[in-house]
C-alpha cells in the first residue's frame, strides 16, 4: 500500500493498492545438457508465481523432460498446469515462441535464444546464451589452485557448459608453470563412455564435433602449440589445451562447448580484461590472485555477468543471480529474480474526497 504524500508536493488523498499477478504461460526450454535442473529452475518460480508453464524439452534431453513431467502428474498438479510438448525447434520451435497464447519465454541454450527474440514480441524474455568464460591467472595467484580450477572448469561435461572455462589469460612470467601443472592433471582425466563414469564422454552431436574439430584446425594452421596430440573418434574428442592461441585465432573468441581449453599468454592485467570485455559473450569469468584489491578492481572492470574470485566459473547455488550481458543473455536468473520476472505489476488506486491523515 502506498499513498500520495509519501514525498512533498502531494496531498494524502490517494492510496495506492500494488499487487504482483502471474504472466499467464511461462514457456520453459532448457538446455540438453541440464535437462532435468534447468528446467525446474524455470518451472519452480513459474508455479511459485502463479503461472501454467510450457516446457519444451531439448531434442537429445527429452525423455528426461517428458519423466519429469509425468512426476509432476503423478504427484496431483491440476490437469493443464505443466504441459510437455516434444520436437525439433527448427518444426516447432516459432510456433511455440510466436503463439499468442505464450506471455513469457525463459530460454537457455545458444544463439538461437537471439532469433526467439526477434520473434517473440512484446512479452517478457530471460535469455541464458552460452559465454565465452575467462580465466585471468596474475603473476602471485596460487597456480595449482588455477591449475586444478582450470581442468575442472574446462573439462568437466566434457566442456559442454555454458560456465566451463572456455579461455585462459595467463601472464606471461607464469605461464610455462601453469602449463606444465594443467598437463600433468589433465593426463589423469578418463577417457570413454559415460556408463563408465568417464570424465571425458562423447560430445552431444556429429555436428559439434566437427564444429570443434573446425576451430582445432584453425589454431593449427595458424600456429598454436597443441600441448597434446589432437585426437577424435566419432564425437568423442580427446582433452586438448591449446597454448600460444592469438587474437586472430577462432579459438580466441568462439566457444567451443566440448573438451578443448585455449591459453592466450598476455603481459599485462589490462590486455586481459581488454580481451575480456571486447568479446560478444559476456557470461561469467575468473580471476585468480592472492591480492583481494586487485581481485575486487578487475571485477568491477570485467563487462561479465559474474565473476569469480579463485573459483571456476559456476552456476548457483539456484538463489544466486545468474546472468549475462551482451550476446550472452537478457535478464537475470536465481529464484528471486526469476519470481519478479514471471509476474506483472497492478495497480488499483483509491481517490479520497478530501485529505486524510492518521494521528489527526
Amino acid at each position: 500500500m502506498l499513498v500520495s504524500d509519501s514525498f512533498p508536493g502531494n496531498e494524502r488523498n490517494k492510496m495506492c493498492l500494488v499487487s504482483k499477478i502471474p504472466l499467464g504461460i511461462v514457456l520453459a526450454i532448457p538446455p540438453f545438457n541440464y535437462p532435468v535442473n534447468l528446467a525446474v529452475s524455470k518451472i519452480a518460480p513459474a508455479l511459485i508465481a502463479g503461472n501454467a508453464l510450457v516446457l519444451k524439452p531439448p531434442t537429445q534431453g527429452a525423455v528426461a523432460g517428458i519423466h519429469m513431467v509425468h512426476c509432476f502428474h503423478l504427484a496431483g498438479f491440476p490437469k493443464g498446469l505443466i504441459s510437455c510438448i516434444t520436437g525439433k525447434g527448427s518444426e516447432i520451435g516459432d510456433f511455440l515462441t510466436m503463439h499468442p497464447g505464450v506471455n513469457c519465454i525463459s530460454f537457455t541454450g545458444g544463439d538461437t535464444g537471439i532469433a526467439i527474440s526477434k520473434k517473440a514480441g512484446m512479452i517478457p524474455l530471460q535469455m541464458e546464451l552460452g559465454g565465452k568464460d575467462v580465466c585471468i591467472v596474475l603473476e602471485d595467484a596460487d597456480l595449482d589452485l588455477a591449475a586444478a580450477n582450470i581442468v575442472k572448469g574446462g573439462f568437466s561435461y566434457s566442456g559442454q557448459r555454458c560456465t566451463a572455462v572456455k579461455l585462459v589469460l595467463v601472464m606471461e612470467t607464469v605461464a610455462d608453470v601453469l602449463v606444465e601443472k594443467v598437463v600433468t592433471l589433465m593426463s589423469k582425466l578418463t577417457i570413454g563412455a559415460p556408463e563408465d563414469d568417464c570424465d571425458i564422454t562423447a560430445v552431444v552431436t556429429e555436428s559439434s564435433a566437427k564444429f570443434i574439430e573446425g576451430l582445432v584446425d584453425d589454431a593449427r594452421v595458424k600456429g598454436a602449440t597443441f600441448c597434446q596430440e589432437y585426437r577424435r573418434e566419432g564425437n568423442l574428442i580427446w582433452p586438448l589445451l591449446v597454448d600460444n592461441v592469438r587474437p586472430d585465432m577462432r579459438l580466441a573468441w568462439e566457444e567451443p562447448f566440448g573438451p578443448v581449453v585455449p591459453v592466450v599468454r598476455i603481459t599485462s592485467v589490462e590486455e586481459g580484461i581488454h580481451h575480456c570485455n571486447a568479446s560478444n559473450l559476456a557470461l561469467q569469468g575468473c580471476v585468480f590472485t592472492r591480492d583481494i584489491n586487485k581481485a575486487i578492481m578487475i571485477s568491477d572492470a570485467m563487462e561479465t555477468g559474474t565473476v569469480q574470485i579463485n573459483s571456476a566459473p559456476s552456476r548457483g547455488p539456484d538463489h544466486f543471480p545468474f546472468q549475462g550481458l551482451r550476446d550472452s543473455g537478457i535478464g537475470s536468473q536465481g529464484i528471486t529474480n526469476s519470481i519478479n520476472m514471471m509476474t506483472k505489476v497492478k495497480t488499483t488506486v483509491i481517490n479520497l474526497p478530501l485529505p486524510s491523515y492518521t494521528m489527526g
